[in-house]
């Protein structure tokens, strides 16, 4: 199952500067899986040390947020997109 991966710009430098990135997964975590094998500086920014996504990394399926669908588990189909969008705090009070 071939599915396409947006990499957002902070994240760009760990995947030779690519915005996306075209891999082959069967559900989400297979995806990703398969992205972080390809680009290994990637994982330590999407996982944390226990192997979980961590929980300032947002992750879409075709605009739909994987935390309401299935997690990892989430299932693909050809031609699907995956989204990542890392959390970001900060801003200023008025």
């Amino acid at each position: 199952m071939a599915v396409k991966v947006m990499i957002p710009t902070p994240l760009r430098p760990f995947a030779e500067r690519q915005a996306a990135i075209d891999v082959e997964g069967q559900t989400v975590g297979e995806a990703l899986d398969a992205l972080t094998s390809q680009y290994g500086d990637l994982r330590r920014h999407l996982y944390g040390d226990g192997g979980q996504l961590r929980s300032f990394v947002n992750v879409y399926v075709n605009e739909e947020d994987i935390r309401d669908l299935q997690k990892d588990l989430t299932p693909l189909r050809d031609g699907d997109t995956i989204t990542i969008v890392p959390s970001i705090a900060g801003g200023s009070r008025d």
